[in-house]
């Protein structure tokens, strides 16, 4: 059993290598800035990132034709099902040329098309893409008409976290509702109804950030468009918001170094964001009638005790309340090519219809 996992991000291409059982190799190919910088769009990279991952596999001494399966992150596509899609070229072409939004990780499925191509046809997939859209009709109401709200979270780490806590306290995902979120340098959070994704609060509409704004007032957004223009609004939901803005710095572990040593500003600043991923939480809940088993926090910032104390405190009246630190986006890749290759799931195929 050889599987391949890929994940592009914006600056490196993870990828993980399972041969056999157990024997597992896993890097972050980090890609030169310089060199990235010289690409107009990040489709341009496609080439570049393919001959990095050819270059991984032929340091591990495995040919692409020993290869049993492919699994990529998947991309920003229209809005498809949870789980498994097969990648075909419709499915990559949508996502290099026709993106919901242009992301890196839309190159995953080109990279494991090439390689799959160049294996002599080795199944390739993408898994539990970011736009999983599984909404209730009433969710997806934004309050202008033709404007709908947009069903992006971070669902390739949420459902696996899901899955690894329900395994480990013994409840059936597919019985019971429960409420995920990441907590990372954008923070989105989903319901998982019977391990259907029926409503989301993505990381543009939700609480601020390592360095997002996340929900800002339409006044105060007006305002901004206004005075700095909207690109510079826009800036603040991708990379100038959240701690950075308030702060100076998109480390939690700072900003907890801060607060020991006396400053007050940091201390309301760390507070007001758990304060604000409490109140989205407790949001959710309704969605489910308050039928919740379990609140699950995931992610980077989950290694704060400051900010996972600071959330419990405020909704463990709701649920239970789990912690599961850091993220398993690599993990996750690899069980979904051993599942789809024992025949315990089964794959979508993308269409445009």
């Amino acid at each position: 059993m050889n599987i391949l996992a890929i994940n592009p991000g914006s600056t490196s291409t993870k990828v993980a290598l399972l041969t056999g059982d157990s024997f597992l190799v896993e890097k972050a190919i980090v890609h030169n800035i310089n060199l990235l910088s010289q690409f107009k769009n990040i489709n341009d990279q496609l080439d570049m990132r393919i001959q990095a991952v050819k270059e991984f596999l032929a340091d591990n001494q495995v040919a692409a034709d020993q290869l049993d399966i492919i699994v990529s992150r998947g991309g920003i596509l229209p809005p498809v099902k949870h789980g498994a899609y097969f990648i075909d070229q419709l499915l990559v072409d949508t996502l290099l040329h026709r993106p919901v939004q242009e992301h890196a990780s839309n190159m995953g499925a080109g990279i494991a098309l090439k390689i799959s191509e160049q294996g002599g046809g080795i199944p390739a997939y993408i898994y539990d893409s970011i736009s999983v859209d599984e909404l209730l009709p009433e969710a997806r109401l934004s309050g202008v008409k033709g404007y709908d709200r947009r069903s992006f979270s971070h669902v390739l780490n949420t459902r696996a976290v899901a899955r690894k806590i329900a395994d480990r306290e013994g409840f059936n995902l597919l019985e019971e509702n429960i409420i995920v979120a990441h907590l990372g340098g954008g923070i989105s959070l989903n319901v998982q109804a019977k391990s259907e994704l029926i409503d989301v609060i993505s990381a543009d509409e939700g609480p601020f950030s390592a360095e997002r704004a996340g929900a800002l007032p339409i006044y105060n957004a007006s305002e901004i468009a206004k005075k700095e223009g909207a690109d510079a609004l826009y800036s603040y939901e991708i990379g100038r918001g959240g701690l950075i803005s308030y702060l100076d710095t998109n480390d939690a572990r700072e900003v907890e170094k801060r607060i020991t040593q006396g400053d007050k500003e940091a201390e309301l600043v760390l507070k007001a964001m758990a304060y604000q991923i409490a109140k989205s939480i407790g949001s959710l809940a309704p969605v489910v009638c308050g039928d919740v088993r379990a609140i699950i926090l995931t992610g980077g910032l989950t290694n704060s005790e400051f900010i996972t104390k600071e959330v419990k405190k405020r909704v463990n009246f709701i649920a239970p309340v789990y912690i599961y630190a850091g993220e398993v986006e690599m993990e996750a890749l690899l069980e979904a090519g051993i599942r789809l290759l024992r025949g315990e799931e089964e794959a979508h195929k993308f269409t445009t219809d």
